[in-house]
């Protein structure tokens, strides 16, 4: 019965869904997004008192071309920033990026920013510097939220796979942060490190993600270590699924993937598993990502507060009730228990 209950699927759970928490915290979303949100003996101020100082606070965000990032140059535009969007497609005229240069403000830069290239990044941080009204003060800011996904059981994933999303995910993290660190540590600023759900707990069918979103965690855990008598703020924000509202995965992108995917197996995988057992796990990926949320806005708001609260959180959790629940009971319960309430 526990079982049955715990395992269902998002749409028969009744009640709102969470935005932000803080140690096992759970703040509903629907509670409202300014002033103060109380919940036991715990109250969240959104970043009030900061906000009112933001002035020209600058901040640099990769990943802008789409999703959380595109969202996130707009709204901390919005909010007084200095942002400056790192954009991967920038220099080929994407349209994410021509919508924020249509904005046509001084405090809303589109760089172009690919996290795997060390001149790109080296040359974003010139730009930032050089743009800065007293670069020896530092910048605010730095939110690393470029990344890509892919699909796959281990037998059925390349390990130019692993090597290509570990390279963006992980590493692309790990370079641009410490290209941008000594200008945050002259500010004593903020770093937001954009992971998942999936950095907290594993899935089938998904390692090659997994393992880039469980090193961002350590790597975040260390350097807050790091970082905390240096007056430098680490945050993580671990979104649950909003693959539908960050344009990762379309059902062409599935199906190009699953076919590249089954024309490479060795025979000897492909012989073994078989069409029909590759076939159900890809409508199993197809089914996962039609089930994502489109509201970016819990997302937006963890980010926010991570860069504008006084005392920021250590993580965040925006997600559903359902993945919340899901995440804790895999994080804190014997594997044997999780296995079978999920996995088995």
């Amino acid at each position: 019965m526990l079982a049955a209950r715990l395992c269902r699927p998002l749409s028969q759970l009744p009640g709102k869904t969470p935005s932000v928490s803080h140690r096992g915290t759970v703040l509903p979303r629907g509670l409202g997004r300014h002033g103060l949100f109380a919940l036991g003996s715990w109250v969240l101020t959104l970043g009030c008192d900061l906000l009112k100082q933001v002035g020209s606070k600058a901040v640099l965000i990769t990943g802008c071309d789409s999703g959380f990032g595109f969202s996130l140059a707009k709204h901390l535009h919005s909010k007084g920033f200095l942002v400056f969007a790192g954009c991967l497609m920038k220099d080929k005229g994407d349209a994410g990026v021509k919508e924020l240069d249509s904005l046509k403000s001084d405090r809303l830069r589109t760089l172009q920013l690919n996290v795997c290239d060390n001149g790109e990044v080296e040359r974003a941080v010139e730009t930032v510097r050089s743009s800065l009204k007293d670069p020896e003060k530092g910048m605010w800011g730095l939110v690393n939220n470029a990344g890509i996904s892919t699909f796959g059981e281990v037998e059925f994933t390349s390990m130019e796979t692993y090597k290509e999303v570990a390279e963006v995910n992980l590493w692309g993290t790990v370079r641009t942060t410490k290209a941008f660190l000594p200008l945050l540590r002259r500010a004593r600023g903020r770093l937001v490190n954009i992971s998942s759900m999936l950095g907290r707990m594993a899935n089938p069918a998904r390692s090659p993600y997994c393992i880039t979103k469980f090193g961002v965690e350590a790597f975040s855990d260390c350097l807050r270590y790091e970082m905390h008598p240096l007056g430098v703020k680490v945050s993580v924000v671990e979104p649950g699924n909003f693959i539908a509202a960050t344009s990762l995965y379309s059902p062409e992108r599935i199906q190009a993937i699953a076919k590249k995917m089954w024309d490479e197996l060795p025979e000897v995988v492909r012989r073994d598993y078989g069409k029909k057992y590759f076939e159900e796990k890809i409508a199993k990926m197809e089914t996962y990502c039609n089930s994502g949320s489109t509201d970016t806005s819990s997302v937006i708001e963890a980010v926010t507060h991570a860069l504008t609260a006084p005392n920021p959180y250590t993580r965040y959790h925006p997600m559903d009730y359902y993945w919340w629940l899901r995440m804790q009971i895999m994080t804190h319960l014997p594997g044997a228990v999780s296995d079978m309430i999920y996995i088995h």
